[in-house]
């Protein structure tokens, strides 16, 4: 990429967690997934080198960075084959949200291990019922006394395993309207009442699905994060975050099936030339290249305005980033399989596994379906069809 775009300390870090992941690779990620594991020595190495908490404030042992910096390190991750999607969750969305709306408390507790990595935070929004509608969620906190009464269900949370709490979207009820209103409470992986199924998922991912139940989960005062009036700009403030890292996943795996079909079609050879000199598999693959060069052109620019404090600039472009991003991922797989005809099924290549995955990042964290409607109704002016 043009040094105008990215600073030298920027292709310095791709630069250096490229090397990294190569060290790991997609095989690695492959068998943790197929053992049921999780891929703990790569999440350990990375934290030593100070990519996980890359976006968090230096007093706290993070990096003093911003999401433009966190979203480099898992894209490189994603097109090493290796990318770490508790990223996402734990230092994007939680650590943010902590970072910029916690308490000192809060702070103090949680944002050192999220720095290095020896604490992860799971996150909990979708409702069965609530799906892309926010404004649906039946999870309520009710006060009793000093303490909290959490009750509700989510679903599709991914890593509560392995997390040491999770941060979850309830609602309260606004004192002066007496209406519901969001707010984020911070709950810790074994406290009563807080029960975890696993979803039996087709997708092959280390990082686990699940269905929680909260029932008259007792939570003190200091769960509560930051405060309970500003609960909906605390929310999008972990969203934006959270569309940006998405979008870096999927250039990243973009990225990882492209490289595997553009040597492919170097080295394969039917007729006289390789096949990749056949134009009807080389454009397809240039198509697929520009796409995800000009989804990470508008990942940059949304990671870029939320780290300069622009949220709404930066609420429009990580959704267009998340929108642009899934789209060309699931094309950049499609397309890679394609050209490897019958290998692209096989477990060898490694890419077929990789179709699946792809459309996550069409349908998480919010539908593409909604980002148009976002853009539709918020940048357009056009009129709300719900």
């Amino acid at each position: 990429m043009s040094p105008v775009i990215e600073t030298e300390e920027h292709q310095a870090l791709r630069a250096a967690v490229a090397a990294l992941g190569a060290r790991y690779g997609r095989d690695y990620l492959a068998r943790v997934a197929r053992e049921g594991g999780h891929p703990d020595e790569l999440w350990a190495d990375a934290a030593k080198l100070g990519y996980l908490g890359v976006n968090l404030p230096e007093e706290y042992g993070g990096g003093g960075g911003g999401i433009a910096e966190l979203s480099i390190v898992l894209e490189e991750l994603g097109a090493a084959g290796c990318p770490l999607l508790m990223m996402v969750v734990s230092p994007a969305i939680c650590g943010t949200v902590i970072a910029r709306f916690g308490t000192a408390e809060q702070k103090r507790t949680w944002l050192p291990g999220l720095s290095d990595g020896s604490r992860t935070m799971a996150f909990g929004i979708t409702e069965p019922d609530a799906g892309s509608n926010s404004h649906r969620i039946t999870t309520t906190a009710r006060r009793d006394g000093d303490d909290w009464i959490l009750t509700g269900r989510k679903v599709f949370i991914s890593g509560v395993d392995i997390a040491d709490a999770t941060l979850i979207v309830g609602r309260t009820e606004d004192a002066r309207t007496g209406r519901l209103k969001p707010c984020l409470f911070i709950v810790p992986r074994d406290a009563p009442g807080f029960g975890r199924t696993v979803i039996d998922m087709e997708l092959q991912a280390a990082e686990k699905q699940f269905e929680l139940t909260l029932d008259d989960v007792r939570l003190p005062s200091s769960a509560l994060v930051g405060d309970e009036d500003a609960g909906l700009l605390q929310l999008f403030a972990g969203l934006n975050p959270e569309r940006i890292m998405t979008a870096a996943f999927a250039i990243g795996m973009g990225r990882h099936a492209l490289a595997k079909a553009v040597d492919y079609a170097k080295s394969r050879q039917v007729w006289k030339e390789p096949i990749g000199g056949h134009q009807a598999v080389a454009h397809p693959l240039a198509q697929a290249h520009i796409e995800l060069e000009l989804a990470r052109l508008m990942m940059q620019k949304a990671a870029h305005l939320y780290d300069a404090g622009d949220d709404m600039g930066a609420g429009e472009a990580a959704n267009m980033a998340k929108y642009a991003a899934g789209e060309a991922c699931v094309r950049a797989v499609d397309q890679s399989v394609h050209t490897l005809g019958g290998n692209g099924l096989t477990r060898e290549y490694g890419l077929a596994s990789l179709i699946t995955a792809a459309r996550v990042a069409r349908i998480a964290p919010v539908s593409r379906e909604m980002i148009l409607n976002f853009v539709s109704h918020q940048t357009l002016g056009l009129p709300k069809s719900y």
